[in-house]
Order: structure tokens, then sequence, then C-alpha cells
């Protein structure tokens, strides 16, 4: 699966979906978009987007550890839940 480059406008779209009204998890996914997204592949890509069709206290128990994630999003909640362990 190669590298899928996203184009500005739509990236624009994603941060404005990250606001989701719980600033924890606002962080987590706007610096996910910014720092990650980009160079994602097409398929963490699409994960990433169905996660943002996911209610958002499902999405931050997900985060937290108290809930395990359906497998397709499994990984990508590892990432976006690292870039919380590494420097958030």
């Amino acid at each position: 699966m190669g590298v899928s480059r996203v184009v500005p406008p739509e990236l624009g779209k994603l941060r404005w979906r990250c606001r989701r009204g719980m600033q924890e998890l606002d962080i987590l996914l706007a610096r996910y978009v910014e720092e990650r997204f980009p160079s994602a592949s097409k398929c963490e890509q699409d994960a990433f987007r169905r996660l943002l069709e996911t209610h958002d206290t499902v999405i931050y128990a997900y985060c937290l550890g108290q809930v395990k994630p359906p497998d397709d999003v499994a990984a990508l909640i590892e990432r976006i839940t690292a870039y919380r362990s590494a420097g958030g």
C-alpha cells in the first residue's frame, strides 16, 4: 500500500472534524492529523476517517484503554495514543 498525499483542503476538513468538544480528545486527534495523517498509508487514513464517525465517548474510551477498539482501528488507536504517552 502506497502513501497517499492529502491535499490541504481535506486536511482543513479533517482538522475541523477533530474538534469534538472534549479537549483531551481534540488534542489527541488534531495532533495525529498534523503529525501523522499526511504520511499515513491510504488504509490508515481510511481507518481514521471511519474513527471520526464514532461517538466521542467511545473514541475516548478506546484511547484510555477502557474499551478494546475493533480490529480495523486498533493499530490506529495505538498510534494516536503513542503521541499522548510520548509528548502530550
